[in-house]
Parts: C-alpha cells; structure tokens; sequence
C-alpha cells in the first residue's frame, strides 16, 4: 500500500512538473507579445519627445511674444508721459 501510494505521488509529481514547461510555442507566443509591447513603448516615447520638443517652442514663442508685449508697453508709457507734458506745456 505505501510503495504503491509513493509510486502513485512520484507519477504525480513528473506529470504536474512536466506539464508546467513552456512550449517552443508558448515562448514564440511570449516574444512577439513582447515585441509589440517594445514597439509601443519605443511609439511612446518617440511621442513624449515630440511632444517636450513642441512645448519647448510654444515656451520659447511665448517668452518672446512677453517680451515684445513689455517692449510696446513701455513704448506705450513713454509716448503717454510725452503727451502729458505736451499737454501741461501747452496749457501754460
């Protein structure tokens, strides 16, 4: 009874271990899943440059248009100072 019940276990054992493994199939399977995963990521990434790059123009468009707005500003102040004293001057 117990040889035969070791016996039985030992059959078990080899089946359950043999039919864990992995098939050349179900590696290929696992490599072209891994493959498109790799093809999304390198997508990805190609698509977060694109999109730091894009950012960093609008970025330095922005700074420039600041600067030109600054620019009028103060153009827009020293031609208003100039009118006013004009318009002192020409009231006295």
């Amino acid at each position: 009874m117990k040889k035969s019940l070791l016996v039985l276990s030992i059959m078990l054992a080899l089946a359950v271990s043999v039919m864990g493994c992995a098939t050349t199939g179900d590696l290929e399977k696992m490599q072209t899943q891994l493959n498109q995963l790799d093809a999304k990521i390198d997508q990805a990434l190609q698509a977060s440059q694109d999109a730091k790059t894009a950012a960093n123009e609008t970025r330095a468009n922005l700074a420039t248009q600041v600067e030109q707005a600054n620019a009028a500003a103060m153009k827009a102040d020293a031609a208003a100072s100039r009118a006013e004293n004009a318009a002192k001057k020409s009231m006295k």
